[in-house]
């Protein structure tokens, strides 16, 4: 299945500026921030995503939620983070590829707050802005059948993923398929498109950039909507991805410690074994003692275990 949308010279450039600056992302081993970065990121990235849909807390009443403390705010908006924050926290759990997990996340993320949370809506509805329709989604009855239609293209078809992770996201927002929360559905799914191949995704920025030009963001959906093309949105959404790895770049410089390259390398190779002649091929900036240093401390600290102890020594990660 085609859907309708162009692979413009805009487009391209774009793809092969994002591809580069991943690129450098991976070398630079910054596709993963330390972890109060990384607290940080995900709690402004739920700031900003709920604050776009009209909630109140600030970074600081989410960072009081995430600790068990009270908050005095609306009750709707207390939940709206609380619901946000346990689908962050299971966001490794969901198959972006799954109509089922995107159902399951919705029920998460709306618990509480509408009727048929995690239920595909069977009713018409319009999207209205001030006193105008400014979207009328397709009809109840076609829901079921144009989601479907969007995880096969998702599923199937030969676009680089970065393209594909814009095209889901402009039809999701056309389809609506949930009574409430499809816009805040749509951003996170694209996130999580895009995680399953980079990393660096789950970490990035990029709901405050969309905050940050709100307006522009849904300029661009009204203008596809009209053109009946994902076109100008792919354009918007994939120079929005440039501008944020280009701040990772510029913002961090990481001189990474021994836990760092530790737990850097982890991820890379999950349960294998593997022998310090990898390690040192993941960090060819170290040398052959400090590799010897590195892994002698993980095995210290049960981090990781030795497999061989004579000069074919492996490792493997501990559970």
């Amino acid at each position: 299945m085609k859907l309708p949308y162009q692979i413009t010279d805009k487009v391209l450039k774009l793809v092969v500026s994002i591809s580069e600056k991943l690129g450098e992302i991976n070398a630079t081993h910054l596709y993963k921030p330390p972890t109060e970065l990384r607290k940080r990121s995900r709690i402004k990235n739920i700031q900003s995503s709920l604050e776009i849909e009209g909630n109140t807390l600030t970074e600081e009443q989410i960072t009081a939620l995430l600790e068990n403390k009270r908050v005095l705010a609306p009750q709707k908006d207390i939940v709206e983070v609380q619901n946000a924050i346990k689908v962050y926290e299971q966001l490794h759990s969901f198959n972006p590829n799954s109509l089922k997990h995107l159902e399951k996340a919705h029920k998460i993320l709306m618990q509480g707050l509408i009727e048929d949370a995690g239920k595909l809506r069977t009713k018409n509805v319009g999207i209205v802005k001030g006193s105008k329709v400014a979207h009328l989604a397709p009809s109840g009855n076609m829901v079921k059948g144009l989601t479907n239609d969007l995880f096969t293209y998702l599923k199937k078809d030969e676009d680089v993923i970065l393209i594909k992770s814009c095209v889901f996201h402009y039809e999701f927002e056309f389809i609506h398929p949930f009574i409430d929360g499809n816009g805040r559905m749509g951003r996170l799914w694209q996130t999580l498109i895009l995680m399953q191949q980079y990393p660096v995704f789950e970490y990035l920025p990029i709901e405050s950039l969309i905050k940050e030009n709100q307006q522009q963001y849904y300029d661009v959906l009204s203008k596809s909507d009209k053109m009946g093309t994902s076109t100008p949105f792919i354009e918007f959404m994939l120079g929005l991805i440039l501008q944020s790895l280009e701040s990772l770049l510029k913002s961090q410089n990481r001189n990474l410690s021994v836990a760092d390259r530790i737990e850097l390398f982890r991820d890379k190779v999950g349960t294998s074994s593997f022998a310090r002649k990898d390690y040192l091929q993941a960090y060819k900036d170290i040398s052959q003692p400090t590799a010897s240093r590195d892994l002698k401390w993980a095995v210290d600290n049960d981090i990781l275990e030795k497999i061989d102890a004579n000069r074919l020594t492996k490792y493997k990660y501990t559970n």
